[in-house]
């Protein structure tokens, strides 16, 4: 008994290529079309230059006469005054650089020491054995919820009675100690990532623990030191209160000290004078954020912190 043959179809049809089905691009796949792309960042566009408003209100408010300030709201002045910067500068009792280099003097001694007393923390809790590691490790993070202000009187007590009152060490000191636990924890989270191995390694060519931490893996912990110096930096250039609280010689002050001093000189506020230095605080921070940026984001992302 003969089968039935259905007839050809068009699909089938010999001579003519089947067509297939049309594949989807991975890229849409993962980041949508080009239209939602568009609109992504367009908004995203949007919302960082609401975001830039305040600093650029304060780069424009920085060139106009302190009686214009507040008058004019618009971002481009009416009277261009670039005397700000000139007096701004010599307005203390001290030139403006004087206070940068206080800053950073007290930010390059806090950089470094965040980073070698945190990473040397960091590695005994990663690298190491030790009896009661996951406790203190504990109690090592514990201390992320401990609000700072409790221990401002027990601190200013110690220091007064060190003599330490009206100088850096109060502000420099403490961070040679391992105090900042996020810093620890973060370079915990980077060492753990390293292999095993290395240490095996230079176990065998006769490297003890310390020689190990300072030849092996501290060079690997390039991206989370710099992570570690580029939050440093931040936090203790823009710092107001411990040298508020621990600095009275006006030749001392830092940046956040000497702008709050604009308030009080002559009696009145000198707005303009204080936002031109504020334009000059500010580009540290930027220039130092922008010359680290690849190691922060390296550094974010390979210690599980997203």
């Amino acid at each position: 008994m003969a089968l039935l043959e259905s007839p050809p179809t068009s699909a089938t049809k010999p001579g003519k290529p089947s067509k297939q089905p049309k594949q989807a691009d991975p890229e849409d796949a993962l980041t949508g079309t080009r239209g939602t792309r568009f609109s992504r960042h367009l908004i995203l566009c949007l919302v960082g230059l609401v975001m830039l408003y305040p600093l650029l209100w304060l780069i424009s408010s920085s060139f106009k006469p302190s009686n214009d300030i507040f008058r004019q709201l618009g971002l481009w002045p009416d009277n261009w005054d670039f005397s700000n910067y000139a007096e701004g500068w010599t307005a203390l009792n001290q030139p403006f650089h004087v206070y940068l280099i206080n800053s950073m003097i007290v930010v390059v001694f806090s950089i470094i020491g965040n980073i070698f007393s945190c990473a040397l923390a960091a590695y005994a809790f990663a690298r190491m054995e030790f009896t009661g590691r996951k406790l203190f490790f504990a109690l090592m993070l514990g201390t992320l919820m401990l609000p700072g202000h409790v221990l401002l009187v027990p601190q200013y007590i110690i220091f007064s009675q060190l003599g330490w009152l009206d100088t850096y060490l109060p502000l420099i000191v403490p961070n040679f100690m391992a105090t900042n636990a996020f810093f620890i924890f973060l370079m915990v989270q980077f060492m753990k990532a390293l292999p095993r191995e290395l240490d095996d390694a230079a176990q065998i060519d006769g490297c003890g623990p310390f020689r190990t931490f300072l030849r092996v893996i501290l060079p690997l912990c390039v991206p989370a030191m710099a992570t570690t110096a580029i939050f440093t930096f931040i936090s203790t250039w823009n710092e107001f209160f411990g040298p508020l609280l621990y600095i009275q010689n006006q030749d001392l002050y830092t940046v956040p000290l000497a702008l709050r001093a604009f308030m009080d000189s002559e009696g009145q506020s000198m707005w303009g004078p204080m936002f031109a230095m504020s334009v000059v605080s500010i580009a540290p921070i930027i220039g130092f954020f922008i010359a680290g940026q690849k190691y922060l984001i390296n550094g974010i992302a390979t210690t599980g912190l997203k």
